[in-house]
């Protein structure tokens, strides 16, 4: 849902595919927050401007070059402040969402983060990119890999240290095999990071940082470069996109669209159109 005044404009949804996980996107000019705390884990990016807060009896600042992270059930306060405008993307993972992401990481319990402001490039871009795709709904694989990487990061650097999140030994071997079966599947729309970790008996977080350190790419990049390979045959081939696409695996053209412009710089009917004016030489 969105609602929209003369100051601010905010959007809240339930991400589907998580049960328990919400989303907010906030664009403020006027606003202060009461003294409040959420049943939920609290993940907030700033994308411009920032506020002041107070939680465990000090200040502090939200802003671009931090991600806020409140703990389940943590007494927080919030306003503008220095900031005209502060503009952000926040996440709320209730029980549900939480047992997901441990699950999926492989740990007893969640991390426990004795600070509210983390200061890590790399992980507030992962957490916007991931805030982006769970508002467009288009993908699930790759909102769940997302999800997944980071969170699991999070816990990994910032955590309070009392488990690590279990990790993968680099074995190629392991690799292969799960590229094997994509290669052989990659038709299936419904893949999803569960399924391929049960082929080689890994967490879905074992087997991203795994793929990620042996092939260079993320399960669900490699299998969206098999899709690509396989749609580029049907392509030359004449087959219409919209058919093209949903034998290669995508969820229907507009996804094969999008990855197939985001790899090679231009669309499938563009792609097509060349083809045929070659052909026609």
């Amino acid at each position: 849902m969105a609602r929209v005044d003369r100051h601010n404009t905010t959007r809240y949804w339930n991400a589907t595919g998580v049960d328990g996980l919400s989303c907010l996107y906030a664009d403020f000019t006027t606003h202060d927050y009461a003294p409040h705390q959420h049943d939920a884990f609290v993940v907030a990016v700033t994308e411009s401007g920032g506020s002041e807060f107070k939680s465990r009896g000090r200040s502090d600042e939200a802003r671009e070059s931090v991600l806020l992270v409140f703990n389940p059930a943590e007494p927080h306060s919030g306003r503008m402040g220095w900031s005209r405008r502060w503009r952000y993307r926040s996440f709320y993972l209730t029980q549900p969402a939480i047992e997901t992401v441990v699950a999926d990481l492989g740990i007893a319990r969640p991390a426990y983060f004795m600070r509210n402001v983390v200061g890590d490039a790399d992980l507030i871009a992962a957490f916007a990119r991931l805030h982006c795709s769970l508002e467009d709904g288009q993908d699930p694989l790759e909102e769940r890999e997302l999800l997944v990487a980071s969170f699991g990061t999070l816990f990994q650097r910032h955590g309070d240290g009392a488990r690590s999140v279990p990790m993968a030994v680099r074995d190629e071997a392991v690799v292969a095999r799960v590229a094997k079966r994509l290669a052989s599947q990659h038709a299936e729309s419904g893949l999803t990071l569960n399924e391929m970790g049960l082929w080689v008996d890994m967490t879905p977080f074992q087997l991203i940082h795994l793929f990620k350190r042996t092939a260079g790419l993320t399960p669900h990049a490699y299998l969206t470069q098999l899709r690509l390979k396989a749609a580029i045959r049907e392509l030359k081939a004449g087959v219409p996109i919209a058919d093209a696409a949903l034998a290669s695996g995508f969820y229907d053209q507009s996804a094969l669209t999008r990855h197939f412009k985001r790899s090679f710089g231009i669309t499938p009917l563009q792609y097509q159109r060349a083809g045929a004016a070659g052909r026609a030489r």
